[in-house]
């Protein structure tokens, strides 16, 4: 039995062992492992100026973000100084309005015959810039208290000048308009002759053409005039007309009218008035029976205009007239409607 064993494993050492001519990295994952470390060790310079750099970029990310910092940082600061100046700016403001209702103050004090000592600048400029956060601005009524001083009531001088200068204000108050504010006649109508130059259609408003007019002065007036129902446009090209020059400038759709068309007018029919042959732009219109100059601008709040206006007609000869005065052109003739007669002009 020993033997057997014995010659088989001497059969067993014998036969030739295949060894592979080459060992894959797959058959031998440990074999590749080694190599893979070993090719790395080599190539130890590469591995440093990696980190090297990585440094670097961890050094830049540091920087930047500290540049962002500073960046919103400055941002705030910027913020605040715009909100400061706006500040310094609204704060001026109520400084000059707490110093011109002192101002008034002072003044209505004085005319009531009430001594009032002037502020010092210094007091002044506390008052306006230190504000209370929780109370309103200062209203002369709460100024008034701690300023006024009245005079000794002893004092027979003083008292009787009091009495003068209120007695002098009331007279003021009562006293009687000026005779211009009383006459109110067409003589306050600044109605001239004028050259309308060109006309054309309201570029915001189909019922109203835009004129250039001349009257008479260095430059022609722009005006505006609701007549496209009622006067064709090539009839309103170099024509002469009636206006009237002293009304207050008003927009008219966004274009400012300086002067106003004189028509003799009805709902149906409109007909501009015409000026006498021979006159020419600029000439004045005089009314007999009614002299003086008329005013620089009519006060809308006078109403003198709507005073005036319903006694302009025109007569049974189609004659414009205010208070059977005719329109006059002196030396060359009466303004004249074409066809109306007894109708209003406006």
């Amino acid at each position: 039995m020993c033997i057997d064993v014995i010659t088989q494993r001497l059969r067993l050492s014998t036969l030739p062992i295949n060894k592979p001519d080459r060992v894959s990295k797959f058959d031998c994952p440990c074999m590749f492992l080694v190599r893979s470390v070993f090719r790395m060790s080599g190539h130890t310079p590469t591995l440093a100026r990696l980190e090297q750099r990585a440094a670097e970029a961890d050094q830049i990310i540091e920087y930047l973000k500290q540049q962002v910092q500073l960046l919103k940082e400055k941002a705030m600061v910027q913020a605040t100084v715009r909100e400061e100046k706006k500040l310094m700016v609204e704060n001026g403001k109520l400084k000059k309005e707490i110093e011109d209702l002192k101002k008034q103050l002072l003044e209505k004090e004085r005319r009531r015959g009430v001594t009032v000592p002037m502020p010092s600048e210094e007091s002044s400029v506390q008052c306006a810039s230190k504000p209370s956060a929780s109370e309103p601005p200062a209203k002369p009524t709460s100024v008034a208290p701690a300023n006024v001083k009245t005079p000794p009531a002893n004092t027979t001088e003083a008292k009787t000048k009091a009495k003068a200068e209120k007695k002098a204000e009331k007279q003021e108050k009562k006293a009687p308009p000026t005779v211009e504010d009383t006459k109110v006649d067409v003589s306050r109508l600044d109605l001239r002759v004028g050259r309308i130059v060109t006309a054309k259609k309201h570029p915001d408003a189909d019922s109203l053409y835009v004129e250039e007019v001349d009257v008479g002065e260095a430059a022609p007036r722009t005006v505006v005039s609701g007549l496209v129902k009622h006067v064709p446009l090539e009839q309103m090209q170099n024509r002469m007309a009636v206006l009237l020059c002293n009304l207050k400038p008003a927009k008219m759709r966004g274009i400012v009218s300086q002067a106003m068309v004189m028509c003799a007018s009805s709902p149906e029919k409109v007909e501009i008035l015409d000026p006498p042959s021979g006159a020419e732009p600029g000439d004045r219109i005089t009314f007999q029976g009614f002299p003086g100059e008329p005013d620089k601008e009519l006060n809308p709040k006078k109403k003198v205009w709507e005073q005036v206006q319903p006694d302009l007609r025109t007569d049974n000869q189609c004659v414009a007239t205010y208070k059977g005065a005719a329109f006059e052109v002196a030396g060359k003739g009466v303004c004249k409607a074409q066809t109306m007669s007894n109708f209003g002009i406006k």
